[in-house]
């Protein structure tokens, strides 16, 4: 089944919009954004949503929120993207999540992109343990919430601290998760990293398991709230 999706950057109000006459929008995706400090969640972030990239490092530790929009099967639907900083632990209940304000809403996100630094392997045993933590608490009593691995920094491959092939073996036939590699400095794969979690989304969603989407590279300015 082909399922389309154009995705664009909006401001200003969500509105009441639909497709087919509804004239209802749908529910919101959310997507959370989690990795170690430096593994560049941020810079993908960016690239995705104004197509910009800054060596700089990102300072403060407050979590932003963008609000994106797609069309999927026809319909608009709010994307709403959450960049988290370095989180020490995955919150085990609601009130641990409202007590830290770096952890707002993360236990209500749709899908979980898990970012690590090929080049160091810290940041993937930060992976580790965040998606068993995650599992841990979040399947219980409640559907299985989607996880999206991702390797930053390719274009840095010689200083690859794991061979690709193990990491896409633990992560696809053990965990059962989605697996992409990408590289925010050259802007590679990183449509293609949201889209393999919309997809994921999709299909917990809708049971359309051969679901594709499709990105308009075309962007315009998106909305941030620093929270």
């Amino acid at each position: 089944m082909h399922w389309p999706a154009v995705c664009e950057n909006r401001e200003g109000g969500t509105g009441n919009r639909g497709r087919g006459g509804s004239g209802v929008m749908p529910p919101p995706f959310r997507i959370a954004v989690l990795g170690a400090q430096g593994v560049g969640k941020t810079s993908i972030v960016q690239r995705f949503l104004r197509d910009d990239y800054s060596e700089a490092p990102t300072p403060g530790q407050s979590r932003k929120v963008h609000l994106s929009a797609a069309v999927l099967n026809g319909h608009v639907h709010d994307l709403q993207i959450t960049d988290y900083p370095a989180i020490p632990s995955f919150p085990g209940s609601s009130l641990q999540e409202w007590t830290d304000s770096c952890c707002r809403g993360i236990r209500s996100a749709h899908v979980y992109i898990l970012v690590y630094d090929i080049c160091c392997f810290d940041s993937f045993e930060y992976v580790k343990t965040m998606r068993q933590q995650i599992l841990e608490t979040r399947v219980i009593g409640t559907a299985e919430v989607p996880i999206l691995i991702v390797g930053n920094k390719r274009d840095l491959q010689r200083g690859r601290v794991i061979p690709r092939h193990n990491v896409s073996d633990l992560v696809r036939k053990t965990w059962k998760c989605g697996y992409v590699e990408c590289s925010a400095k050259f802007n590679w794969h990183v449509l293609l990293l949201f889209g393999e979690a919309l997809r994921s989304v999709g299909c917990a969603r809708c049971k359309h398991v051969n679901a594709t989407i499709r990105f308009q590279h075309a962007l315009r300015r998106e909305r941030c709230a620093l929270m």
